[in-house]
């Protein structure tokens, strides 16, 4: 068996041939024999990994981003650090010139809602980022209000009681601009709410073990868990499209 990135000394690593991502999985499976390829994507999509790429697209791993994926899944599972704060602390090591083969995550402390005291926290899900009256939504989005009267009919926009609309509601109505110059009506839309529905049901099984413990670390992993399920919906939706409309396009 090849010896453990972490366990090398940075030149030695280096001098390592490159691996597919099956090689990687079947090193990091060692250890974290929950770990999928889905995963290894999920993370290089959050920016912690960037492997190389082969002339027709194949991805090529580095034992430094071995190295990497360990310092992740060690973060993740034993002292349940969210993404922000792993991601924090490899930019760190990559602004020192540092591996982080060798190096363990630094405990701490993490807030019930996953963030982390005195540090501005980044949009994650269930944490609304802006405030927008109907006027300035209508303005930022570009649909008109009639148009925003109907989202909210189908429930495909939803407004605090209120009256604000946060930074979800936001990225919905852009979209649904952005389609209604395709001829979409919000009309259309309904079925994009109804799958939306049954994904949340689905995932909410999956989260509410985690939600329901008062432990904050239980509850910012739950946080990232739903990051991740978010992220890997929409790679799944976005493939079955594409290969949905292949025989539209003749291909």
């Amino acid at each position: 068996m090849n010896e453990p990135a972490a366990s090398m000394p940075p030149e030695v690593a280096r001098a390592q041939p490159l691996m597919s991502i099956g090689e990687v999985l079947g090193q990091l499976r060692v250890d974290f024999p929950d770990v999928t390829i889905s995963k290894l994507r999920f993370l290089e999509a959050e920016g912690l990994v960037e492997p190389q790429r082969t002339a027709a697209g194949y991805r090529k791993y580095s034992w430094d981003d071995v190295a990497r994926l360990r310092f992740v899944l060690s973060a993740q599972r034993d002292q349940y650090l969210p993404l922000r704060v792993i991601r924090d602390q490899l930019a760190q090591w990559d602004a020192s010139g540092e591996s982080p083969g060798r190096q363990r995550p630094t405990l701490v402390a993490v807030g019930p809602d996953g963030e982390v005291p005195g540090r501005v926290p980044e949009e994650s899900v269930g944490s609304p980022q802006v405030r927008l009256g109907r006027l300035d939504l209508v303005a930022r989005s570009g649909i008109d209000e009639s148009t925003l009267g109907e989202l909210e009919r189908l429930g495909v926009v939803v407004s605090d009681p209120p009256g604000w609309y946060d930074d979800d509601a936001l990225i919905i109505a852009r979209a649904v601009a952005g389609l209604a110059a395709y001829g979409l009506e919000p009309r259309h839309l309904r079925a994009f709410r109804t799958a939306a529905d049954r994904e949340v049901g689905l995932f909410a099984q999956l989260l509410a073990p985690l939600a329901r413990q008062s432990d904050p670390a239980a509850r910012a992993r739950a946080a990232e868990t739903a990051r991740e399920l978010v992220a890997l919906s929409q790679q799944l939706h976005a493939a079955l499209v594409r290969v949905g409309l292949r025989s539209t396009l003749g291909r």
